[in-house]
């Protein structure tokens, strides 16, 4: 089965990368996410090792997490039509796919290709779907803190902080979920999963920004 211009010679591994744990608790993509994402942090340390020699320590670590954060990752594989070839369970079918999801589908499927193909497969893809990202760090881009945002945002429109509620929490203790929403003013902005409390309120901020950046489109910096 051929899927972004790879053949995977286990079809099984391929159907498991897209498989959510809402369609399936037990076999589902999350093994897979946790090797994905450290074969994605080798390939691009290796790349700005051997790309940027001009760059110290310090600015080669903030400009790997520029290239892997899960806004870009979610963006690529929404680019890429992930969602459209996920297996995801009832109510994961009837709304918009969270960006947390698809980042973690693009793990899920750099750890397939890993294990079907070793890693110049898995090196490959990566190089080639964030290869503008990698041009953007080489124009200077920086890490994105959405919650900094959302801060400076919600002081700026209501002069009041964000506050971010816990709506669920999944799981056992290696493998917990939590749902975070923001709040401001009293106002909830659709919720985020996360692997951890801290990353699902970053992802609840990003939803958040979106949200009022559509809302505030083309007004003037306050």
């Amino acid at each position: 089965m051929e899927t972004f211009g790879y053949t995977f010679d286990d079809p099984a591994l391929l159907e498991l990368a897209l498989t959510h744990a809402s369609a399936d608790a037990t076999h589902n993509n999350e093994r897979l996410e946790f090797l994905g994402d450290t074969v994605l942090d080798l390939v691009i340390a290796e790349y700005l090792y051997r790309q940027t020699p001009e760059l110290d320590e310090g600015t080669m670590t903030e400009r790997k997490a520029w290239v892997v954060s899960r806004e870009t990752l979610a963006r690529i594989a929404h680019d890429l039509g992930m969602h459209r070839m996920a297996r995801f369970g009832q109510g994961m079918r009837t709304r918009e796919v969270p960006r947390s999801v698809l980042a973690n589908l693009y793990e899920g499927y750099v750890g397939a290709l890993y294990l079907d193909g070793g890693l110049e497969p898995a090196r490959s893809f990566i190089l080639d779907s964030l290869a503008d990202a990698l041009v953007e760090i080489g124009h200077g881009a920086e890490t994105k803190n959405p919650k900094q945002e959302l801060q400076h945002l919600a002081q700026t429109l209501t002069g009041k902080p964000p506050r971010y509620r816990l709506v669920e929490e999944r799981g056992h203790a290696h493998t917990r979920a939590f749902l975070v929403a923001a709040e401001i003013e009293g106002r909830r902005f659709p919720g985020a999963w996360g692997r951890t409390r801290k990353e699902a309120e970053r992802w609840a901020a990003f939803e958040a920004l979106i949200v009022l950046r559509a809302e505030h489109a083309g007004e003037p910096e306050r």
